[in-house]
């Protein structure tokens, strides 16, 4: 008998998400996952299949290849979204996956669950607690990472929503929890901050959680007094967003101005529409979801502000901002304004003036650096 042709982990690519030497579409980690799991999805029925975290479908697309159906898949980030669509497709595997969002459907009645263990314990406690309320009594989480990103805390967490927790071996510097027996789980609910007359809420994995991190504190602090635009078809726009605090502080400074949120991740973007709403200001404030500004035409703002992320998962990478400054170029009219903060380290003036347009600091304290870039 002819044993079937490997999965080709080689053929995944992470476009149209950053790529590069130091980035990679699977690891380690996905192979143990895959491997520790194997007798668990041979035996479970078709549509059981539930997979989180799979940042571009290495378990995904392993588990249909090995012959499961409607393997239901959900990815935070919309670029590594699209990154599995774009590798099912390449593979012949689209028929076999389902894209979906991180909700009560994706889990119910999943007997399988393969997780790649998300940095944060409240995306995991999150992810922890939906699974327990919706997937089978008999579900087993085969949850993996990379050795050196795992904690303790992890299985506390997981112990707090399933009665047992077993380990395995390290391989590669990876290594798989298997959480079983859920106990009685519940909807994420966001956290809930204050800072000033700003109310902040976050559910899991939400950049900086319920508060605000040191660069939007130093970004809010000197924001313009008057910043240009504010119609509905020129909004103030929160790019990279969040929580969203930076669209609820604009919505609240300027009463009469529409705002625009964006995000790629879909955490941020529940988040933000829950601070939006915490503040009053949900009908003036448009949340979206998007990959960079697609959604917005070329010339069409006059003011953007940006705290760029600058890790794609663990690793460290100046890739990300360069997308996103040379988003907002397009999307700013000539003589609009970005207004950024970014770490000091990062070194971002020279590249905010080939992307967008003159410069200038408008402050700098020991870590991050403000600056207003005026589109050309």
């Amino acid at each position: 008998m002819t044993s079937p042709a490997p999965f080709p982990f080689e053929r995944l690519s992470r476009r149209p998400d950053v790529e590069g030497p130091d980035l990679v579409a699977s690891d380690a980690a996905d192979r143990l996952i895959l491997d520790e799991s194997a007798d668990l999805r041979a035996a479970a029925p078709a549509g059981s299949i539930a997979v989180i975290g799979d940042t571009h479908g290495a378990l995904a697309l392993a588990a249909a290849h090995d012959g499961a159906r409607d393997v239901r898949v959900h990815q935070d980030a919309l670029a590594g979204e699209r990154a599995i669509s774009r590798n099912a497709a390449e593979l012949g595997l689209d028929d076999r996956i389902r894209l979906v969002p991180l909700d009560a459907d994706a889990l119910r009645d999943a007997r399988v669950v393969l997780l790649r263990l998300p940095r944060a314990l409240d995306a995991l406690r999150d992810i922890a607690a939906l699974i327990a309320a919706h997937a089978s009594p008999a579900v087993v989480v085969v949850a993996g990472g990379r050795v050196k990103h795992m904690t303790l805390a992890m299985n506390d967490v997981l112990g707090e929503n399933f009665g047992r927790l077993d380990v395995s071996h390290a391989r590669q510097k990876s290594r798989v929890l298997f959480a079983r027996e859920p106990r009685a789980g519940h909807e994420p609910v966001p956290a809930a901050g204050r800072e000033g007359n700003l109310e902040i809420r976050a559910f899991g994995g939400a950049f900086a959680g319920a508060r605000l991190d040191h660069g939007t504190r130093l970004l809010l602090a000197h924001l313009p007094d008057f910043p240009a635009g504010g119609s509905p078809e020129d909004p103030l726009i929160d790019f990279a967003c969040g929580t969203g605090a930076v669209a609820a502080h604009l919505a609240l400074r300027h009463p009469a101005a529409a705002v625009y949120a964006s995000d790629q991740s879909a955490a941020a973007v529940a988040s933000a529409r829950a601070t939006a709403a915490a503040n009053g200001v949900a009908e003036r404030v448009e949340v979206v979801r998007d990959d960079v500004l697609t959604a917005r035409p070329e010339a069409s703002a006059s003011f953007i502000a940006l705290n760029p992320p600058f890790h794609s998962g663990a690793a460290l990478t100046e890739r990300l901002a360069f997308r996103l400054f040379a988003d907002a170029s397009r999307v700013l009219r000539p003589g609009g304004e970005l207004w950024c903060v970014w770490n000091s380290g990062m070194r971002y003036r020279g590249d905010l003036e080939r992307l967008v347009g003159p410069t200038r600091q408008v402050t700098r304290d020991a870590k991050f650096t403000v600056t207003v870039s005026t589109r050309r």
